[in-house]
């Protein structure tokens, strides 16, 4: 063992990249130890036949949250990527109904929203001004570590505990507005496999934040954030090894000591862990406390889903992202990145969220032959005059590829686990001990990934 004791970060996601940046900016010695070949993980980029894609299940940016990250870092996001502001975002098409659209512009949605139902319009534009009047008061909170009650009096926002207790669902049937309307409003609970029912009543603020804030892809795709991200965290110093897998954190009297790699013992003096809490506690350390074990195992978890990667030619007229929601089983969705980057016309992404139980019951022959049906359908294939499949993952393959605790993504963000709190950055049970990465946060954005690095580096610190 070694006589200099450093920070380790276990995982290049973007959680880890960004918690990595800002402790090496602060003359920390940093190395960063990542199981696979590349940095960002599931925002990392996939390369086939000269075509870009990203490879996981990301899909549009939050500019204000990444730059906010890229500002604690002393970094202008601007100078690293190339941001592109989407105008037609999404549509919802139902098999047996009409077609929602969500555009940018709140006018033209509304209006659009009219001819679904008298009156829907001006509904929909109360709605999204109280929404967004109530995220506006919430938002410090995303930047604080482990918000809870205490940051509602410090914010002045304690009346606002009703909404925050409330489910996506019941928020979305106060606005009075159509079924088929909510139901496009609630696709993003599709994503993750859960009812709006299960739903928190934050992600009520993603149609506001659309034509507010505006929605975002990147020029070049995601995984050009986390390359940068590496390179900021290089450039302050820090050290990466690629294919290293940790196995094992030493821990002594209730404080971390060192991690086990395949081959080599590093003595530590503070752990950022960037890969799942649970496989950090079930798997690395080894001795969890029972109790606490069996609180992670009944987490919710999210499934990466299904994908295949298409080289296609592509009509000039189609939204970003196009949702089918079929009578009966999972929704898909049809991401065309050309629309908005003409660097990566040409290509599209097939995707089938499912739920994690299903997932797991289906094991990854089923997984497959679901992939399998899903390229086989013909209502994606209409925008396109030609289209074949060039690669494909189901979360089996992610899995192994990232060393994902059963496959998932993350633990789902439900409202019961919103109100139980998530799980902490610093750890209650073993001292040095730091978690970054979407088991931390309060969204599934990669900006919330890597504002969660940073809060996690904060405490570190202190």
């Amino acid at each position: 063992m070694g006589t200099s004791k450093r920070i380790v970060v276990i995982g290049a996601g973007m959680g880890g990249l960004a918690a990595a940046a800002f402790l090496a900016k602060r003359g920390e010695d940093v190395l960063v130890l990542e199981a696979s070949s590349k940095p960002g993980g599931l925002a990392s980029l996939l390369t086939v036949e000269q075509l870009t894609f990203d490879l996981g299940p990301y899909i549009l940016l939050d500019r204000a949250g990444l730059e906010w990250g890229f500002d604690q870092l002393g970094e202008n996001l601007a100078a690293h990527v190339q941001l592109v502001q989407l105008e037609d975002i999404y549509q919802v098409e139902y098999e047996d109904g009409p077609t929602v659209q969500i555009h940018r512009d709140l006018a033209t949605t509304a209006a659009g929203f009219d001819r679904l139902g008298q009156g829907a319009g001006e509904q929909y534009i109360r709605f999204v001004e109280r929404v967004y009047a109530i995220y506006t008061r919430l938002r410090p909170l995303l930047y604080t570590a482990n918000p809870g009650p205490r940051a509602l009096l410090r914010y002045r926002a304690l009346d606002l505990a009703p909404f925050l207790l409330s489910s996506l669902s019941a928020i979305l049937k106060q606005s009075a507005l159509p079924h088929m309307i909510t139901d496009a409003l609630s696709i993003w609970t599709h994503i993750a496999g859960q009812e709006a029912t299960e739903a928190p009543s934050l992600l009520a603020f993603v149609p506001a934040l659309i034509h507010y804030n505006g929605a975002y892809v990147c020029r070049g795709g995601i995984g050009t954030i986390p390359i940068a991200l590496e390179q900021v965290a290089k450039n302050a110093g820090a050290e990466f090894r690629y294919g290293a897998k940790v196995r094992k954190i030493h821990c002594a009297q209730g404080a971390v000591q060192a991690v086990e790699t395949g081959d080599e013992l590093i003595e530590v003096k503070g752990i950022v862990s960037n890969a799942s809490p649970m496989s950090t506690y079930m798997h690395l350390l080894g001795q969890s406390p029972k109790r606490y074990v069996r609180k992670l195992q009944r987490l919710p978890l999210q499934s990466p889903g299904v994908a295949a990667y298409l080289a296609v030619q592509s009509s000039s007229d189609a939204h970003f992202l196009r949702f089918r929601l079929p009578k009966q089983g999972h929704c898909r969705l049809l991401i065309q990145p050309g629309v908005a980057d003409p660097s990566r016309d040409g290509t599209a992404r097939l995707l089938g969220p499912v739920s994690q139980e299903w997932a797991e019951q289906a094991g990854e022959s089923g997984q497959q032959a679901y992939l399998d049906e899903l390229i086989a359908e013909q209502w994606w294939r209409s925008d396109f005059a030609q289209a074949r499949p060039v690669a494909r993952r189901v979360a089996a393959d992610l899995g192994r590829e990232f060393s994902l605790f059963r496959d998932s993504m993350n633990p789902v963000m439900t409202r019961r686990l919103m109100l139980s709190g998530r799980i902490s950055h610093k750890s209650r049970l073993v001292n040095g001990l730091y978690f970054a990465g979407s088991a931390t946060d309060p969204g599934q954005w990669v900006s919330f990934a890597a504002i969660s690095g940073i809060l996690a580096a904060r405490e570190l610190l202190c």
